[in-house]
């Protein structure tokens, strides 16, 4: 027992090693910085909560945490509905099972800047070929606007990620008993009856898994704001990460981009802990 107890540390070492190197040092001292006057090299003042009163004075940073969150809202959403549609589609007994589960899963394995790149190029300029061609204005000047720059970004994310999500999805739809479903077609429940009272329950973790890792995945998204709409036009489309980087390294404001991190951490751990802990609640009492 002793020697089990033993080798579990000398494994989980280097990775606790690594967490506490990578991760909670640089917070830790990222913590202590944001209450100074640190340009990324010294601190020569102790400022106090001078650095957190200032960012919510500062419209650019709060408007950027609203777009965030509204993004956020939006993606979450529609994730979850296009994840777990695509794996009810591809846990069918269809033939080409594994095709489309490359296929829908495929987009997540591009790097968010290439992405970001490719659908510039389809928003701008095949949207605007095919405005032009049938006189739909509203295809025209994609990203040009605050409005269609948010859903450019909604769009891009949710084609991104919707297959990695249903991976999600579908390991715990595989794992209903099958019995159950039987019963419920002979009690005479339709499919939408099967689905809300026995599918939709057994897989409501899957739901609290997935809403964990989309609420993460939305505030933090960087590369590809950065690739679509580089924050433009005039900022309007500018998220909490590039906000922060640009503070940091565009205006060479270390300590100030420190605290907005800070503040930005709590909000997201704050939203994420709360829905776990709403989520699992739920599943208890389904």
């Amino acid at each position: 027992m002793q020697n089990r107890s033993l080798w579990f540390w000398l494994f989980l070492t280097p990775v606790i090693l690594g967490l506490g190197i990578v991760v909670v040092i640089p917070f830790v001292y990222g913590f202590i910085f944001s209450f100074t006057n640190w340009n990324g090299l010294v601190a020569t003042e102790f400022l106090g909560f001078q650095n957190y009163i200032n960012l919510f004075q500062e419209d650019e940073f709060m408007n950027s945490v609203v777009f965030t969150v509204q993004f956020a809202v939006v993606t979450v959403i529609l994730l979850n509905i296009f994840g777990l549609g695509l794996a009810l589609i591809v846990t069918r007994n269809i033939k080409t099972n594994n095709l489309l589960r490359t296929v829908f899963f495929m987009p997540n394995l591009i790097g968010g800047l290439i992405l970001g790149f490719i659908w510039q190029f389809i928003f701008v300029s095949v949207f605007g070929d095919i405005g032009n061609m049938f006189g739909i204005e509203g295809m025209q000047g994609w990203l040009s606007t605050t409005n269609t720059g948010f859903w450019g970004l909604v769009i891009l994310t949710a084609w991104q990620m919707a297959g990695y999500i249903m991976i999600i999805y579908i390991a715990y739809l595989e794992n209903i008993p099958k019995d159950l479903i039987e019963a419920a077609k002979i009690d005479g429940a339709n499919g939408l009856q099967r689905f809300k009272n026995v599918t939709f329950p057994l897989v409501a973790p899957a739901f609290t898994v997935s809403m964990f890792l989309t609420l993460s995945m939305a505030f933090k998204i960087y590369d590809q704001n950065l690739s679509l709409t580089n924050g433009g036009p005039f900022n309007s489309t500018q998220m909490v990460a590039m906000e922060i980087v640009r503070t940091a390294f565009s205006d060479n404001q270390m300590a100030y981009a420190q605290s907005k991190a800070v503040i930005f951490f709590l909000i997201v751990a704050v939203i994420a802990l709360t829905q776990v802990y709403y989520n699992k609640k739920r599943e208890v009492e389904m």
